[in-house]
């Protein structure tokens, strides 16, 4: 195939398939196959259909983006170079994969502008996108009006075999067809080649029938490497039906241009080496050096930077206009957009004595909720099928379902992988809007890796766990977390909090919600069994991460550290131990990581390096408390599974009781 025979549409193909090969190969690491394969499909989107402005990635109304089969990341890094982004360089291009460069391995939102979520384990960037969908479809439905439309975007999705493999992409895009999710648009690169070879040694079944199944409105494009109109075609209907989301699988080939490794696991996760490249190039016609893009395809992918202005100028119109006829409504929305709180939210937190009744913390955290949703309607959200154990539901405002999409209750289902994917997307649609997923503690471990990338992609969400203890009771070891809260503590950038009553509910609370409009999520685990407000906790506080509930006369001789639940113990005990004379401080360390985040002069004035005799007590394992109660120091807790019986029975019998924090006191003290 000669150059001179190719239109210009073919050549902006190619230079998108020779920008991955070529970077490929000079990183000597990538996946050159997907961008080969799927280059067709990106550019139709991208050219024809994708509304965005490469100056302003940020630009609220935007379509939004997602790569889900994130190990093809040089397509989307092409993609950005060539249409205009400031953020990927073709300098940028040849550092693929190299230290602190803009294009590493997988996307990844936080260094890359123009790329709207981090994708790289597989399925979650298609169920991110149901979140994006989630967070448009919500404002659209509260702030648009019959004379201006604020929010009306799509979100777009390539996602590719391995992403449907992957359960979280069920679960999300099951809901999602539930929902009736109209502006979700997902593309799959149908290629059959997985890093094993071809999926069909574990891969057979009948993707479209499955998304049909789930509600999806479905389109097959069979010849995904050169029918460009027919890819075109199967995008436009899709935008038609606005009742479903739409799956357009698109039958491509990995690899393709490759005359030796075309179709072949080979090209999915490595450089083509130096003669494939040669061939490929030969074969291809593209008769340039590499990372050489001819002038007119960059004249050509280059208008999206004048058209992208004038989207921006028409919307920026009618959102001025929107502002001037609908005052409250733009100020509120743009409040959003700003990433700004209002003016005293957090005075309806609610603060407690000590003589307020004995409540469980999941009880005190529906309190919040419901306070913090009458001052911030941008919280959005609900439970894995555990609405009325989590106490998550914000009441009198209603069920986001089809049709009613202006509602803040999310009933995700017994989905927890799916509903943290979502989340995340939720909050990565840069809207202001304040995601919060719940289920029971135990089941994190269903979602740890929507967890630990809402903090690698620094999504602003709210976890709310509860059922935090083997004072879960009766369910048993399956439902009893023992080493849950030293693995998310472990977890960079996530900081998770356990309060031991009112008062720690509602700094918990203040200090998720500023973290979220900083874009950082945090995990606050409750108790189902009722706990004593105490005299000395604090709302304040809590942001400190550890402070003194309660002091000794002068220095102390033993320390007692408490957090959640066994925080009362901990203050019972030293109260006896004082009445004895002895000189104890106890301790709330609710959320290590904000307390390593203090001065060392702070740290050292509640936890003096000269006090030696620590005790900890928390109903869950000892790993991690080591580090603050030192070599002199002991536990209450507990390093082996829970039990089936009441939550008092279980806590009775596994040590967590006043008798035996006093015993272990007593033993330290000598």
């Amino acid at each position: 195939m000669a150059v001179a025979t190719q239109s210009l549409e073919e050549l902006c193909i190619n230079s998108i398939r020779f920008l991955a090969v070529d970077a490929v190969e000079k990183a000597k690491s990538g996946h050159p196959g997907l961008p080969m394969g799927a280059a067709p499909m990106a550019f139709v989107l991208w050219d024809r259909f994708l509304r965005f402005n490469p100056k302003n990635p940020k630009w609220f109304n935007r379509d939004r983006f997602v790569l889900s089969a994130g190990h093809g990341s040089m397509l989307q890094y092409a993609l950005l170079y060539l249409y205009g982004y400031d953020s990927v360089s073709i300098e940028d291009i040849k550092q693929f994969r190299q230290w602190e460069s803009k294009t590493p391995g997988h996307p990844e939102n936080f260094m890359t502008a123009g790329v709207e979520v981090t994708t790289g384990p597989l399925g979650q960037g298609i169920a991110n996108g149901v979140g994006l969908a989630i967070a448009e479809a919500h404002l659209a439905a509260k702030y648009n009006k019959p004379d201006a439309k604020i929010v009306d975007h799509y979100t777009y999705v390539i996602l590719g075999d391995g992403c449907n493999m992957e359960g979280v992409s069920g679960e999300a895009c099951s809901f999602a067809g539930h929902l009736g999710l109209g502006k979700l648009i997902a593309l799959y690169d149908d290629n059959h080649i997985s890093i094993d070879g071809s999926t069909d040694v574990a891969f057979t079944e009948d993707v479209s029938k499955r998304f049909e199944a789930y509600g999806w409105h479905v389109q097959h494009v069979k010849e995904g490497n050169t029918d460009l109109e027919a890819i075109a075609n199967a995008i436009e209907a899709a935008k038609a039906v606005t009742d479903k989301p739409s799956f357009i699988k698109v039958t491509t080939t990995i690899g393709f241009g490759s005359p030796n490794k075309a179709n072949t696991a080979g090209v999915h996760g490595a450089a083509l080496g130096g003669d494939e490249v040669a061939l490929t190039r030969k074969n291809l016609g593209w008769e340039h050096e590499p990372f050489a893009v001819p002038q007119d395809i960059l004249n050509h992918t280059g208008k999206a930077v004048e058209r992208g202005a004038g989207y921006e100028e028409d919307w920026n119109k009618t959102y001025s206009d929107y502002k001037s006829k609908y005052p409250q409504e733009g100020a509120e929305f743009e409040r959003y957009l700003n990433g700004k709180l209002p003016d005293g939210w957090d005075k309806v937190l609610p603060t407690y004595t000590a003589e307020d009744k004995a409540l469980p913390t999941r009880k005190h955290s529906e309190t919040c909720l419901n306070k913090l949703a009458a001052v911030l309607p941008e919280l959005i959200g609900g439970s894995a099928d555990l609405t009325h154990s989590n106490l998550t539901e914000i009441k009198g405002q209603g069920d986001f379902q089809k049709g009613q999409y202006q509602n803040p209750n999310i009933h995700f289902g017994v989905r927890e992988h799916g509903m943290g994917a979502i989340c995340n997307g939720i909050a990565l649609h840069d809207s202001g809007l304040i995601p919060y997923g719940a289920t029971f503690l135990i089941f994190t471990d269903y979602m740890r890796a929507s967890i630990r990338l809402s903090a690698l992609s620094q999504a602003g969400v709210i976890w709310v766990m509860t059922h935090d203890s083997i004072g879960q009771g009766e369910d048993g070891p399956t439902h009893q977390p023992i080493e849950t809260l030293a693995s998310l503590r472990a977890i960079p950038n996530l900081t998770v909090i356990r309060p031991a009553d009112g008062n720690e509910t509602s700094g918990a609370y203040k200090v998720a919600v500023e973290r979220a409009k900083r874009n950082a999520p945090t995990l606050l685990a409750f108790t189902r069994q009722n706990v004593p407000n105490l005299a000395g906790t604090s709302l304040e506080n809590v942001a400190k991460g550890g402070y003194t509930v309660v002091d000794s006369d002068g220095t102390p001789e033993l320390i007692i550290i408490g957090t959640g639940s066994e925080l009362s113990l901990a203050v019972t005990a030293a109260e006896k131990l004082k009445a004895e004379g002895k000189k104890v401080r106890v301790v709330s360390l609710l959320a290590w990581d904000l307390f390593e985040a203090q001065d060392a002069a702070y740290k050292e004035s509640v936890l003096p390096k000269a006090v030696t005799k620590r005790l900890a007590v928390e109903a869950a394992a000892s790993f991690g408390w080591h580090k603050y109660i030192g070599m002199e120091g002991d536990t209450v807790t507990i390093d082996r599974f829970g039990a089936s019986a009441p939550g008092g029975v279980c806590l009775e019998k596994f040590g967590f009781s006043v008798d035996n924090v006093l015993a272990k006191a007593k033993q330290l003290l000598g």
